[in-house]
């Protein structure tokens, strides 16, 4: 299937590769866009160009067209794709437009949320629902090859937690390789790398190669973009190197080139070089991080960036879980004195009630408003018509910006929402009452896209009606 397809077949020989992030910024002209391809191509060494989609939340130029450019060019491209703009129809017929072009490197993102023209974003589906249905196309025939992000350099146990949770229900859809998010921590990209092996989860993983200029270490020294990470002593010390007659020039390339050494040190699958696209500097980069590899234990303990009170899950100290509230000990147990996941008299009770309101459109608007006026007060409901909050711990995901179902995105900052900084994000609350409830590894379970038709219809009524989407009866729908 992949015989055509330099990244896959590089991926599957088990040799070390490189990457390069092409950013398809608006402040680049396509003309100097497509130079930069033709550059990168004459790089022996490089395998294939990430291409960005509105990173950061900026607009940009049209991934599919730099895409077809950078292929044209001998580049063979990676296009991110995100679920920010389009929804699920829009992707798909964007994943068949890519099928017919020969584009089959697909980075499936949930994406960053606008800063401009919020009124846009979509947000149909999330990135494990993305892998999912590409995967789907990819059984139909279409050769995809299919990435994903994850970010390791999260310093508190939810955001770590969920990151590696959300990573393996990414592998169980059908994703074949990830590259982790930016971050300058020797300990996590190893503690990532564990946390896979441990659990025997034999998936290639590239890893994040950052040129960090001052300008940029600032940016990011402010949590922007989202996912990124600079710590104040690392700004420090890249301010520190700025001073130089080079403008800290050798120094970024040299610290660049022994993270490389690190990926290879520590079994990494290849390493995503971003921050420049010069070609001089990313073949120098690769021609020393292969240089430094026999010394990477050495340079590891160089990559120590982290915050002080950092959270790493084979050293930091078990913390008890917190208490469940009342609410949630009162519906877990008229779950287990009601049970009606399966097929009991209860269920059977319910299904018949469900039946009898459905024919009674009347009756049917009372007691949507019925569930409106119980939910609403108490879980924030956004009356979806497809209820899985007894997946989530009594945590509604339409209440996220990003209406994600499957797990934080890797915007969160120290339990913090990328989108509302000044809110928790959901899934910190998910986390922490499924640890204190013993139910983590239900985390794991794939939560499919809602049938956005059933807005403003009675949850309970679709539930029982098997109308719904839910995990375990995912149903295809707008």
């Amino acid at each position: 299937m992949f015989a055509d397809n330099p990244l896959r077949r590089k991926l599957d020989s088990g040799e070390f590769l490189h990457m390069v992030e092409l950013v398809a910024s608006a402040r680049t002209t396509e003309e100097k866009l497509l130079e930069i391809c033709s550059s990168l191509a004459g790089v022996d060494a490089v395998t294939a160009a990430g291409i960005t989609s509105y990173a950061g939340g900026a607009s940009g130029h049209d991934p599919v067209r730099t895409a077809v450019g950078a292929k044209e060019r001998g580049l063979t491209p990676n296009i991110h794709l995100t679920c920010v703009y389009q929804d699920r129809r829009g992707i798909r017929e964007t994943l068949e437009e890519l099928d017919r072009l020969g584009i089959h490197n697909v980075f499936a993102i949930t994406g960053d949320y606008p800063k401009d023209d919020t009124d846009a974003a979509v947000f149909d589906l999330d990135s494990v629902a993305l892998v999912s249905m590409i995967d789907e196309m990819r059984a139909a025939g279409a050769p995809f090859s299919i990435s994903v992000a994850v970010s390791p350099f999260k310093y508190t146990e939810p955001d770590c937690m969920y990151q590696y949770i959300k990573l393996e229900k990414k592998f169980a859809a059908g994703a074949d390789f990830a590259i982790t998010q930016l971050g300058y921590d020797a300990r996590k990209f190893g503690e990532l790398k564990r946390y896979l092996d441990e659990r025997g989860i034999a998936k290639p993983v590239i890893g994040n190669v950052y040129v960090l200029s001052r300008r940029a270490a600032e940016i990011m020294s402010e949590g922007r973009p989202p996912g990124c990470w600079v710590s104040p002593e690392l700004l420090e010390r890249v301010t520190e190197e700025a001073g130089a007659e080079d403008r800290g020039r050798a120094a970024r390339l040299e610290r660049a080139a022994r993270t490389v050494a690190v990926l290879r040190g520590l079994g990494y699958a290849g390493a995503y070089i971003g921050g420049t696209h010069n070609a001089d500097q990313i073949r120098w980069i690769i021609q020393r991080g292969e240089e430094l590899a026999p010394q990477w234990e050495a340079c590891a303990e160089e990559l120590v960036w982290s915050p002080q009170a950092a959270f790493y899950i084979h050293d930091s100290p078990k913390q008890p879980p917190k208490p469940l509230g009342l609410l949630h000990n009162v519906l877990t147990t008229a779950g287990k004195m009601f049970p009606v996941r399966t097929e009991t008299v209860w269920r059977k009770l319910l299904r018949s009630a469900s039946r009898w309101v459905h024919r009674r459109p009347r009756v049917e608007q009372v007691l949507e408003k019925v569930e409106t006026a119980v939910k609403v007060p108490l879980f924030g409901c956004q009356a979806c018509g497809n209820c899985v909050l007894g997946d989530m711990e009594f945590v509604c995901p339409q209440t996220c910006p990003k209406q994600i179902r499957n797990g934080p995105c890797g915007g969160t900052d120290n339990g913090r929402c990328e989108v509302i900084p000044e809110q928790a994000c959901i899934w910190v609350g998910v986390y922490e009452r499924a640890k204190a409830a013993d139910e983590l590894d239900d985390l794991k379970v794939f939560i499919p896209p809602p049938v956005r038709s059933l807005k403003g219809t009675v949850s309970w009524v679709n539930y029982f009606l098997d109308l719904d989407a839910r995990p375990g009866h995912p149903k295809p729908g707008p």
